[in-house]
């Protein structure tokens, strides 16, 4: 089954007008990254408690918390990133939600990923294990400049951690901007791929664009996932404003054209979706 969820505050930093436009869309989850401007991770417990209570009240749930976690130098600190970590695994059973969205760190300009390999394989086992101490499943992104860019990394840090905590998020677009083919990244990690990121690009323009109008082939793949028992989300992450490295824009206006171009594409092929 899909479920259709949002980075809502590619919408809007007000948490109320991110939920009122998700429901004129018929969308009921949210991938939460931030409201007000704040990172989740950084956020009041106030405002957590504030936030919570109005997704209640709203018939809101969460795909996932869409963490930074991951989003630093590979030759940054550790520890001190563990401790935001466990903070993004308290706020995921706060929310109910036991997933959460993390990277691979950010690989030196200029060197080979591949100096980076065996400190990046001890960081990712270590967040997997405390996961899976805690029930939650993490949900590697794949994106430009880190050391899972491209599908042979992603899949070099999923084997080689080999823990069921530790699954993919296979987000098209950021696959299409580093020169990944689509095809040989989604034959060599379909089975692994737990949470779709529908993010589309394309490289003529280098721009994002609504799914099926980039190079993403989303329509196809995400008809492919659901015809080998896909059961989980497909994530709007549109982007089609502004793409930083942090943060994506969308607005309400062109988040419609993003939510209508999913839904067409899932129409098209004749899946159901909630």
């Amino acid at each position: 089954m899909v479920r259709i969820s949002a980075f809502a505050d590619e919408i809007s930093k007000d948490p109320v007008e991110q939920l009122d436009v998700l429901e004129s869309h018929g969308i009921r989850h949210i991938e939460f990254r931030s409201i007000h401007g704040i990172n989740v991770l950084d956020l009041s417990d106030a405002q957590h408690e504030e936030f919570r209570a109005l997704l209640r009240s709203r018939g809101f749930g969460l795909s996932a918390i869409g963490s930074p976690i991951g989003k630093i130098k590979i030759t940054d600190p550790f520890d001190s990133h563990l401790q935001r970590f466990d903070l993004a695994m308290d706020l995921a059973e706060f929310y109910d939600a036991p997933r959460i969205r993390i990277f691979s760190f950010y690989m030196p300009p200029g060197e080979n990923p591949a100096i980076h390999r065996d400190e990046t394989m001890t960081r990712m086992t270590e967040l997997a294990r405390r996961a899976a101490a805690r029930g939650i499943t993490l949900l590697l992104e794949n994106e430009k400049g880190i050391f899972g860019d491209t599908a042979p990394r992603v899949l070099d840090i999923l084997e080689t951690v080999n823990a069921p905590s530790l699954s993919h998020a296979f987000d098209p677009a950021n696959y299409v901007e580093v020169g990944q083919p689509i095809d040989e990244a989604w034959v060599s990690l379909r089975s692994r791929v737990t949470h779709f990121h529908v993010k589309d690009y394309d490289s003529k323009t280098h721009k994002n664009v609504p799914a099926g109008e980039g190079e993403g082939q989303i329509p196809r793949l995400i008809a492919d996932a659901v015809a080998n028992s896909y059961d989980g989300f497909c994530v709007l992450e549109p982007h089609l404003v502004i793409a930083e490295l942090s943060f994506g824009f969308t607005g309400p206006e062109r988040f419609g054209d993003a939510a209508r171009a999913l839904k067409g594409a899932l129409d098209g092929n004749g899946i159901a979706y909630a």
